[in-house]
């Protein structure tokens, strides 16, 4: 099934725009990209964005390296339509992948999930014979026609969904989760994985990947499980958790201490931390640094994390929720140690990557991001006149350069200056009433654009959990 849908992809594609190649450098190579994703990490959880809780040198070093983006968003301030809105350049709400079937976002044994016609990036990318790899957790659907090798992805190894999705969820009796099954390619290779580990072996799978591919140009992804809640660590930096935490986590007996892991927050992104150096470490053990895009970011806000100086978290349409922490590192080409603070979105990866690997994006739908290669290597202007912001399927709020509004249904509207305000603190719509007007116009047109130009997810019937 996985070789029929890619070739009916290739197909489509030559159809609409023909055949593209490479883009190559002086070497004759094409151009590697990596994303890394983490999961509920917050805008001040790392070092070079002002954290002072946590420990960050390898991410740090990346931005002293690379641009660091400080008006960095994801289209959803959870992880479904997080995703959703990554890996297709759309809007969640432009592909029905807002929400779940049965809440925010995609449970176990789910009938719902990215449509098999949606085109990923890594779709785009293997168009122009990119090998593609993602290691980690998925969460856009767990039924086998939803699953990432049935989405461009070459190798999988992962989770398909959150880590909390299992029967020691605190919630467990409302939802009776099936053992969290671990995946390679389609096949579950493990049930109720040591968590604990999880970090360090996407880690090594991603690394592996890279060394089997240093020869040919690749997209890998790599989505950490981690900073979600429960947080877990390996041994070898448990080792670094004061004791009387170590001492609590060793008597969970069958359970699971959500409180007393929050505790371990910093741990667990500096074992992040360690996994980038790795990753990066391979680049140029490898010889391939110079030619490699690596993305770091996050899929949403805080769960427990910091937003500081930004308000909300995760859940939120306020700053906090949805405008996380990004570093983008590619040597020789992206100059280092720049600052942008250029509106842009997780949704420009695929029509920047596209660009840059001489693929081309799919004319027969709108793709909401944009390419955005002129601002990382010149820190040209955002090519965006404005950005949404959605919460599940409700439109909340619209930014436009500098100004932001905000017209959650049981609030009264609210303008904000966020080059002068960036906490979200002073409504100012009573003087500023023209930009207001302006502002919702926006958001009356975009919501009749969607209506017009929307797809839908897709349904199996009678899903099964894949631990069973």
């Amino acid at each position: 099934m996985r070789d029929i849908k890619f070739l009916c992809i290739i197909l489509l594609l030559a159809t609409l725009f023909g055949c593209s190649q490479p883009a190559r450098n002086q070497e004759g190579k094409a151009p590697n990209f990596i994303i890394i994703f983490t999961d509920d990490q917050g805008y001040n959880d790392l070092g070079c964005f002002g954290g002072k809780h946590v420990n960050t040198p390898r991410i740090d070093r990346m931005a002293r390296e690379g641009v660091r983006l400080t008006n960095f968003y994801v289209a959803a301030p959870v992880c479904t339509p997080s995703r959703a809105a990554l890996m297709t350049g759309s809007y969640p709400k432009r592909n029905d992948m807002a929400t779940g079937s049965r809440g925010a976002v995609l449970l176990a044994a789910d009938a719902k999930g990215l449509h098999p016609e949606e085109i990923t990036i890594a779709e785009v990318l293997k168009t122009v014979g990119y090998k593609t790899g993602m290691f980690g957790k998925w969460h856009l659907g767990d039924q086998p026609s939803f699953l990432p090798t049935q989405q461009g992805f070459d190798e999988f190894f992962g989770i398909p969904y959150s880590h909390d999705i299992h029967p020691y969820h605190p919630k467990q009796k409302k939802f009776q989760f099936p053992p969290l099954p671990l995946l390679e390619g389609e096949q579950v290779v493990e049930r109720d994985p040591n968590a604990d580990y999880l970090t360090q072996r996407i880690t090594e799978q991603a690394i592996d990947f890279i060394e089997k591919n240093k020869d040919h140009p690749f997209f890998l992804y790599v989505p950490h499980p981690i900073p979600h809640r429960p947080i877990h660590v390996s041994p070898e930096v448990m080792k670094n958790v004061p004791v009387d935490i170590k001492e609590a986590l060793g008597n969970e007996n069958g359970t699971i201490d959500y409180r007393t892991r929050d505790k371990i927050y910093a741990h667990a992104i500096n074992e992040i931390d360690w996994s980038v150096g790795e990753i990066l470490d391979a680049l140029k053990k490898y010889g391939i640094d110079d030619n490699t895009m690596v993305v770091f970011t996050s899929d949403n806000g805080p769960s427990i994390g910091s937003a500081v100086p930004l308000k909300g978290k995760k859940g939120s349409t306020f700053e906090g929720g949805m405008r996380v922490p990004a570093v983008i590192r590619w040597p020789k080409k992206i100059p280092a140690g720049q600052i942008s603070n250029a509106l842009l979105s997780t949704m420009d990866m695929l029509p920047t990557f596209a660009k840059l690997a001489g693929a081309k994006i799919p004319e027969d739908r709108v793709i909401d991001g944009k390419d955005i290669w002129s601002v990382l290597s010149e820190n040209k202007k955002s090519p965006h006149k404005m950005f949404f912001y959605y919460k599940e399927n409700v439109l909340e709020a619209v930014r436009s350069g500098k100004w932001k509004l905000r017209i959650k249904g049981d609030e009264a509207p609210a303008l904000y200056n966020l080059d002068e305000d960036i906490g979200e603190t002073t409504n100012v719509i009573s003087v500023q009433d023209s930009i207001a007007a302006r502002l919702t116009n926006y958001i009356e047109a975009f919501k009749e654009d969607i209506n017009v130009h929307n797809r839908p997810a897709a349904y199996v019937e009678n899903p099964k959990p894949l631990s069973n």
